[in-house]
This record gives C-alpha cells, sequence and structure tokens, in this order.
C-alpha cells in the first residue's frame, strides 16, 4: 500500500484481546498509518503497547479521542460502540465495528470482504463487522451460493472459549488443572457471566452461547441465522443453529448441512471451495486431512473440508469448517475492511 495517503487510526478496546491482534495486523499489513490511537477504558488507561518498535501509551475512550482520526476500529464492547460511534461520526471518522451494536441496523453495511465488499461504499460512518461464526460460515458458503443457490443451511458449532474473553480460557486451564488433580470445580463465568447459573467447562460441551431469546434458540444462535440472511442478501434463506461452547482455546468449529437449488458435482463443488478468496480447502480422508482448530490457530484463513454429498438429500452437501475466531472471525475480518476504506479514498 505505497504512495497511499496517511490515515490517522484509532483502535477501541487496544488492550482486549481483539484489539491486540488488530494492532498485531496493522502493523504486519504495513497499513498506511500517520498516528495511531490506542484507546480503552479508564482502567486499563496508562498502559504502553508497542507498535512498530513505538511506545505508544493508551488513552481512555472519550468523544473528544476522535478528532483528526480518519479510521476506527472498535472492539471494546456494545455499550462503548454505542456510546462513542455516533460521537465518531459527528467528528468525521469512519468506524468499523466488531461488535453487534449495529450489525442488524438496516442503514449500517455488515461486511466479509469476500462475500459483499461492495456494500462497504454504502456506509453512513459505520461498518459492522458480523459475529465470528457466521463470518466463516457465510464466507464458505458464497461460492456455493453464486453457483448453485442455496434454499436451506443447518449448522452446529463448537465454538472456542477464546471467544468469550480472556477470562474464560483462565477458567478452562484452571478448571482443568483442578479436576486433573482430584479438586473440586467450582465454575464462575460459562456460559454466561452475567447468570446466576454455572457450569464446568474443562472436559465438556455446553449448548449455550450468550443468553436465551422467548423463541428457544440462544442471541448467538440469532445472531448466525439473522447476520446470514443480512451478508447474503437474501431474506428467503432458510437458516438454522445450534451453538456450543467446547473446551479450546482459539478456533471455532462448525459442522455445515446446506441444501442447493441445483444438482452439483462434488469434485466441482471442491474445486469451488478451493479457489475462493480466503478459503483452504483440507479434505483428503484417505490421508485424514481435515481441518483442525490447532492448526487453524494464528493463521488468516478459514479451513474447510469433510465436503461429502448427504445420504438422505441428493441436492445436499455436509461440510466442516474452522477458523482462528480473533482474527478471521474478528481482528482481520476488521482489518480488511479498513484496508479497502483505505484503497478507496486513494
Amino acid at each position: 500500500m505505497s504512495n497511499q495517503k496517511l490515515f490517522n487510526v484509532a483502535v477501541v478496546g487496544a488492550t482486549g484481546a481483539v484489539g491486540e491482534q488488530i494492532i498485531r495486523l496493522l502493523a504486519k499489513r504495513d497499513f498506511p498509518i500517520q498516528e495511531l490511537k490506542l484507546l480503552s477504558s479508564a482502567r486499563s488507561a496508562g498502559s504502553k503497547i508497542s507498535f512498530k518498535g513505538q511506545e505508544i501509551t493508551v488513552q481512555e475512550a472519550t468523544a473528544d479521542s476522535f478528532e483528526g482520526v480518519d479510521i476506527a476500529l472498535f472492539s471494546a464492547g456494545g455499550d462503548v460502540s454505542k456510546a462513542l460511534i455516533p460521537e465518531a461520526i459527528k467528528r468525521g471518522t469512519v468506524c468499523v465495528d466488531n461488535t453487534s451494536a449495529f450489525r442488524m441496523d438496516p442503514e449500517t453495511p455488515l461486511v466479509v470482504p469476500e462475500v459483499n465488499i461492495d456494500k462497504v461504499s454504502e456506509h453512513k460512518g459505520v461498518i459492522a463487522n458480523p459475529n465470528c461464526s457466521t463470518i466463516q460460515m457465510v464466507q464458505t458458503l458464497k461460492p456455493l451460493y453464486d453457483r448453485y443457490g442455496i434454499s436451506r443451511v443447518i449448522v452446529s458449532t463448537y465454538q472456542a472459549v477464546s471467544g468469550a474473553g480472556a477470562s474464560a480460557i483462565t477458567e478452562m486451564l484452571r478448571q482443568s488443572r483442578e479436576i486433573l488433580d482430584g479438586q473440586e470445580v467450582e465454575p464462575k463465568i460459562l456460559p454466561v457471566g452475567s447468570l446466576p447459573k454455572k457450569h464446568q467447562i474443562a472436559f465438556n460441551a455446553i449448548p449455550q452461547i450468550d443468553k436465551f431469546t422467548d423463541n428457544g434458540f440462544t442471541y448467538e444462535e440469532m445472531k448466525m441465522i439473522n447476520e446470514t440472511k443480512k451478508i447474503m442478501g437474501d431474506e428467503s434463506l432458510e437458516v438454522t443453529a445450534t451453538c456450543v461452547r467446547i473446551p479450546v482455546v482459539y478456533g471455532h468449529s462448525e459442522s455445515v448441512y446446506v441444501e442447493l437449488k441445483s444438482d452439483f458435482d462434488v469434485e466441482e463443488v471442491k474445486q469451488l471451495l478451493a479457489d475462493a478468496p480466503g478459503l483452504v480447502l483440507q479434505d483428503n480422508a484417505a490421508e485424514q486431512e481435515y481441518p483442525l482448530a490447532t492448526e487453524a490457530t494464528g493463521k488468516l484463513e478459514t479451513f474447510v473440508g469433510r465436503v461429502r454429498r448427504d445420504l438422505s438429500n441428493p441436492r445436499a452437501l455436509n461440510l466442516w469448517i474452522v477458523s482462528d475466531n480473533l482474527l478471521k472471525g474478528a481482528a482481520w475480518n476488521a482489518v480488511q475492511i479498513a484496508e479497502y476504506i483505505a484503497i478507496e479514498q486513494n
């Protein structure tokens, strides 16, 4: 991105797990930065973060923080985004938001660059980053949708504890040690920090991510359902989801059943997936090659395998999709959007 205009960039939630990855990617991608502002809550303000050999002091995020800022990447929770993004927009800042605050707002583009990057140009100051589990699924569905059409999607997710924050990782590791040492486990965080009842995550699978809605689905499941329709631009798409937390640190895995509208050849499907931007096909049953969370960790791509025709419906496919939830599921998707904004403004 040489010979380009330089931008004043802010990262909101700079000390969090996603914020740290955003900062690392901005450096690694050599994003055209004039000045980088690192913003956080008052509690984390004052700490220092290294960026390209320079120590930057984290400041408390306030409305005035966005004076002179061209692009802001938000990853500090929905309440912070709701409070500060309107203030940032007033000051001329284009915001890329990693929270759910604006995702379903009809005025806000919900963008996965490999799927609908053209929607960025419709923004009114904010572009929303989808839910981590939605991103990797729609990225995989897109080439199939374009070639065959899709009528129905059934997804079961196996989501890493890092999606619930650093404290959830600590809890899982602590519980694992306690159980191996024969001690009693006292769950304190999962499935949902703000709810009274907690469950053990070590050596367990918890079929609840986020709170339950009135229809029996969780908010996480409803995000996948609604966001998929919005991103694909197809309200007729039938989507249902079951989201499960498992004791894995990084990397969400998904079992996806897809009903296509036209017939397909499995080898052609594999080639379509292999050729799709940002996707890596790992599908060799003879060699036991398929996507694994441990191998996807730290990588920007989304991995797909176990591609096979469904036995009960000849127009349906079964897929296994894995991606690093902090990278493509959050930080990398946001940085990709920011790169597109930067290119558009040159």
